[in-house]
């Protein structure tokens, strides 16, 4: 989508310029960083960096972990992932490491 590209915004009613829209979103200005200081971004892959034991899941996460297309919540700690058997993951992001 280019910055030419007029976009139905539906909280107002209006079509709005991409760029417009893309800048009002929430988290758009939020740097979120991993435990190295890496600048992370929506669908990146990162692994833990310690033991995390899930509450109410009643697993334990170990260091080293895979965590495949995170996406960014606002939040500059807090990043929404995906893993197998746990839904509705939210990881602090000093507690993961972005792979390259």
């Amino acid at each position: 989508m280019s910055d030419e590209d007029y976009v139905f915004d539906e909280k107002t009613g209006d079509w709005v310029p991409a760029a417009q829209l893309r800048d009002a979103e929430p988290g758009s200005g939020v740097e979120v960083r991993d435990a190295v200081g890496n600048l992370l971004s929506d669908g990146d892959q990162v692994t833990l960096v310690k033991d995390l034991t899930v509450k109410g899941a009643g697993q334990t996460l170990k260091r080293g972990t895979l965590i495949k297309s995170i996406r960014l919540t606002g939040d500059p700690q807090e990043i929404d992932c995906r893993y197998e058997g746990i839904k509705g993951l939210v990881l602090r992001a000093e507690f993961v490491k972005k792979r390259n």
